[in-house]
Protein backbone atom coordinates (compact mmCIF):
# COMPACT_ATOMS: atom_id res chain seq x y z
CA UNK A 1 0.00 0.00 0.00
CA UNK A 2 1.33 3.45 -0.88
CA UNK A 3 1.65 6.13 1.83
CA UNK A 4 -1.17 8.16 0.25
CA UNK A 5 -3.40 5.06 0.24
CA UNK A 6 -2.41 4.27 3.84
CA UNK A 7 -3.28 7.79 5.02
CA UNK A 8 -6.63 7.54 3.25
CA UNK A 9 -7.35 4.06 4.66
CA UNK A 10 -6.51 5.34 8.16
CA UNK A 11 -9.01 8.16 7.72
CA UNK A 12 -6.41 10.84 8.36
CA UNK A 13 -7.70 14.36 7.78
CA UNK A 14 -4.62 16.17 6.48
CA UNK A 15 -4.83 19.96 6.42
CA UNK A 16 -4.32 21.62 3.03
CA UNK A 17 -1.57 24.19 3.63
CA UNK A 18 -1.66 25.35 0.00
CA UNK A 19 -5.33 26.28 0.37
CA UNK A 20 -5.38 27.38 4.03
CA UNK A 21 -1.78 28.49 4.56
CA UNK A 22 0.89 27.07 6.83
CA UNK A 23 -0.15 27.85 10.41
CA UNK A 24 3.48 28.18 11.51
CA UNK A 25 3.66 31.62 9.91
CA UNK A 26 1.55 32.91 12.81
CA UNK A 27 4.49 32.14 15.10
CA UNK A 28 6.87 34.53 13.35
CA UNK A 29 8.93 35.05 10.23
CA UNK A 30 9.66 31.67 8.63
CA UNK A 31 8.93 29.52 5.64
CA UNK A 32 7.26 26.13 6.02
CA UNK A 33 10.05 24.07 4.46
CA UNK A 34 13.34 24.17 2.60
CA UNK A 35 14.56 21.57 0.13
CA UNK A 36 18.20 20.88 -0.65
CA UNK A 37 18.55 18.15 -3.28
CA UNK A 38 16.80 15.07 -1.94
CA UNK A 39 16.50 16.42 1.61
CA UNK A 40 13.40 18.23 2.82
CA UNK A 41 13.68 20.25 6.02
CA UNK A 42 10.32 21.05 7.62
CA UNK A 43 9.90 23.99 9.96
CA UNK A 44 8.37 23.36 13.35
CA UNK A 45 5.04 21.59 13.50
CA UNK A 46 2.64 21.37 16.42
CA UNK A 47 -0.85 19.94 16.95
CA UNK A 48 -2.52 23.18 15.89
CA UNK A 49 -4.01 22.92 12.41
CA UNK A 50 -7.29 21.05 12.21
CA UNK A 51 -7.41 20.04 15.86
CA UNK A 52 -7.78 21.28 19.39
CA UNK A 53 -4.36 22.21 20.72
CA UNK A 54 -3.12 20.39 23.81
CA UNK A 55 -1.76 23.06 26.10
CA UNK A 56 0.02 22.49 29.37
CA UNK A 57 2.96 20.71 30.88
CA UNK A 58 3.60 16.95 30.93
CA UNK A 59 4.05 15.80 34.50
CA UNK A 60 1.71 18.52 35.82
CA UNK A 61 -1.30 19.28 33.59
CA UNK A 62 -1.12 16.51 30.98
CA UNK A 63 -0.74 12.74 31.04
CA UNK A 64 1.60 10.73 28.83
CA UNK A 65 -1.47 9.62 26.83
CA UNK A 66 -2.49 13.24 26.22
CA UNK A 67 1.05 14.11 25.15
CA UNK A 68 1.14 11.07 22.86
CA UNK A 69 -2.13 12.24 21.25
CA UNK A 70 -0.67 15.73 20.73
CA UNK A 71 2.44 14.23 19.13
CA UNK A 72 0.28 12.07 16.86
CA UNK A 73 -1.78 15.11 15.77
CA UNK A 74 1.50 16.91 15.16
CA UNK A 75 2.43 14.00 12.88
CA UNK A 76 -0.72 14.60 10.84
CA UNK A 77 0.45 18.17 10.33
CA UNK A 78 3.93 16.93 9.39
CA UNK A 79 2.31 14.77 6.71
CA UNK A 80 0.44 17.83 5.45
CA UNK A 81 3.71 19.76 5.38
CA UNK A 82 5.37 17.01 3.35
CA UNK A 83 2.46 16.99 0.92
CA UNK A 84 2.64 20.79 0.58
CA UNK A 85 6.36 20.63 -0.18
CA UNK A 86 6.48 17.71 -2.63
CA UNK A 87 2.88 17.12 -3.72
CA UNK A 88 2.43 13.54 -2.51
CA UNK A 89 3.41 11.36 0.43
CA UNK A 90 4.31 8.72 -2.16
CA UNK A 91 7.48 10.68 -2.99
CA UNK A 92 8.96 10.10 0.48
CA UNK A 93 12.01 7.82 0.43
CA UNK A 94 12.44 7.94 4.19
CA UNK A 95 12.17 9.88 7.40
CA UNK A 96 15.76 10.90 8.19
CA UNK A 97 15.17 12.29 11.68
CA UNK A 98 12.90 14.25 13.95
CA UNK A 99 13.85 16.58 16.77
CA UNK A 100 11.04 16.74 19.29
CA UNK A 101 10.32 19.17 22.09
CA UNK A 102 8.05 18.27 25.02
CA UNK A 103 6.96 20.89 27.54
CA UNK A 104 7.31 19.21 30.92
CA UNK A 105 8.20 19.54 34.55
CA UNK A 106 11.87 19.07 35.46
CA UNK A 107 11.00 15.70 37.06
CA UNK A 108 9.20 14.29 34.00
CA UNK A 109 11.38 11.59 32.42
CA UNK A 110 9.02 10.00 29.89
CA UNK A 111 9.47 12.45 27.01
CA UNK A 112 10.33 9.50 24.76
CA UNK A 113 6.87 8.00 25.30
CA UNK A 114 5.27 11.27 24.19
CA UNK A 115 7.35 11.42 20.99
CA UNK A 116 6.26 7.91 20.08
CA UNK A 117 2.88 9.40 19.10
CA UNK A 118 4.66 11.02 16.15
CA UNK A 119 6.99 8.13 15.37
CA UNK A 120 4.24 5.51 15.50
CA UNK A 121 2.11 7.49 13.04
CA UNK A 122 4.99 7.89 10.59
CA UNK A 123 5.64 4.13 10.69
CA UNK A 124 1.93 3.42 10.15
CA UNK A 125 1.84 5.64 7.05
CA UNK A 126 5.25 4.90 5.49
CA UNK A 127 6.04 1.45 6.88
CA UNK A 128 9.02 0.61 9.12
CA UNK A 129 11.68 0.93 6.42
CA UNK A 130 10.71 4.44 5.28
CA UNK A 131 8.82 5.74 8.32
CA UNK A 132 11.28 5.06 11.13
CA UNK A 133 14.10 7.56 11.27
CA UNK A 134 16.47 8.84 13.89
CA UNK A 135 14.88 10.74 16.76
CA UNK A 136 15.81 12.93 19.66
CA UNK A 137 13.43 14.32 22.27
CA UNK A 138 14.16 17.21 24.59
CA UNK A 139 12.15 18.33 27.61
CA UNK A 140 11.66 22.11 27.57
CA UNK A 141 10.04 24.71 29.79
CA UNK A 142 7.84 26.42 27.20
CA UNK A 143 6.80 26.52 23.54
CA UNK A 144 4.98 29.25 21.61
CA UNK A 145 1.24 29.61 22.32
CA UNK A 146 1.50 27.15 25.22
CA UNK A 147 1.53 23.98 23.09
CA UNK A 148 2.99 20.89 24.74
CA UNK A 149 4.77 19.31 21.72
CA UNK A 150 6.68 20.49 18.66
CA UNK A 151 8.82 18.72 16.09
CA UNK A 152 11.27 19.49 13.31
CA UNK A 153 11.58 16.85 10.62
CA UNK A 154 14.11 16.02 7.94
CA UNK A 155 12.79 13.83 5.14
CA UNK A 156 14.51 12.17 2.16
CA UNK A 157 12.41 12.64 -0.96
CA UNK A 158 12.46 11.42 -4.55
Amino acid sequence: MTPEAAALAMGLDLPDFDRDGYYGATYGTMKPYHRVGSLLFLSGHVAQAGAEVQKGRLGADLSVDEGYAAARQTGINVLAGIRQAIGSLDHVKGIVRTLNFVVCTPEFEEVHKVSSGLSDLLVEVFGPDRGLGGRATIGVMALAHGVCFETWATVEVA
